[in-house]
């Protein structure tokens, strides 16, 4: 006992300025709506910063796992170029580009900062924002192309992105090499599986039937990959299937990134909200 009470005293002192310290940060967070504002904004750079440390960690001990997708992707790329080289001569692939002119996407790539799988409402933060070219309603890919969500909010650096794990995402997908498309959703049971609802019931899916994106959604370039049929059923009035797709993204690994924005997005936008459309839809 006695030597707790000299443990005590060897110590008190400090722990004394302790708690005086965290009295008078306390006495002062409360004393305007200003400096409540101040600490606010600085606790979030903190937790900003401390969330970014970890994920560079988390980063370089799956490099060697994301270099290899990223040689694949690019061994992809080099045989669809020489495929490419053999269907045409060089200066008839330059025409054709020429032809074409700018492409409709724009593409980035970033870095994941945090994400979340565990709960209904699921967020990806990534370390872009306006400054990089970032701009709400891109579409975020996996690393080897698969949907894995779009972006929401942006700052100058940083954005948040909407998971596919989240219950408010919507998205349109069909079955790959046809014509039959529904809604995709997550019905917020398993992390690795999402829905294709509203598919007619000709469509027949298959297990292992691939599934694509459809092109109709405002963020999503069409015939990005979604996943994999694993079940289907019919409802109960048999006018429709469901379908359960297995994902190809694996969100509780997302590292890497990439964003595709639609260059005409905003100019379709403004026209179907335009007057002149508006007045067609009024009743």
């Amino acid at each position: 006992m006695r030597k707790l009470f000299e443990f005590i005293r060897s110590v008190y002192v400090v722990v004394l300025f302790v708690v005086l310290e965290a009295v008078s940060i306390s006495y002062y967070a409360r004393s305007s709506y200003y400096t409540q504002a101040r600490l606010l904004s600085r606790s979030n750079q903190v937790v900003g910063s401390v969330h970014g440390l970890f994920a560079g960690i988390g980063h370089y001990f799956t490099l060697g796992r994301e270099n290899r997708m990223l040689l694949a992707r690019v061994t992809q790329l080099e045989e669809r170029l020489a495929q490419y080289e053999e269907a045409a001569t060089a200066e008839r692939l330059d025409g054709y580009m020429q032809d074409i002119g700018e492409s409709k996407y724009r593409f980035a790539t970033a870095s994941v900062v945090a994400n979340t799988v565990n709960r209904t409402r699921n967020l990806i933060t990534l370390n872009r924002g306006h400054r990089d070219g970032i701009v709400e309603e891109m579409a975020v890919l996996s690393p080897d192309g698969a949907m894995a969500g779009y972006v929401v909010a942006c700052t100058e650096r940083y954005s948040v992105a909407m998971s596919v794990l989240n219950t408010s995402f919507r998205a349109s997908g069909k079955l790959a090499d046809s014509e039959y498309y529904g809604s995709i959703y997550w019905d917020g049971l398993d992390p690795d599986v999402v829905v294709l609802g509203e598919l007619s019931k000709y469509a027949d899916p298959q297990p292992g039937q691939e599934v694509v994106t459809t092109g109709f959604s405002q963020y999503f370039p069409a015939d990005v990959l979604i996943g994999w049929v694993e079940s289907a059923s019919l409802n109960e009035t048999r006018t429709a299937y469901t379908a359960r797709v297995r994902l190809a993204a694996g969100m509780s690994r997302l590292g890497e990134v990439v964003l595709v924005g639609n260059r005409d997005l905003f100019e379709i936008r403004d026209l179907q909200q335009s007057e002149q459309v508006e007045q067609h839809t009024r009743p």
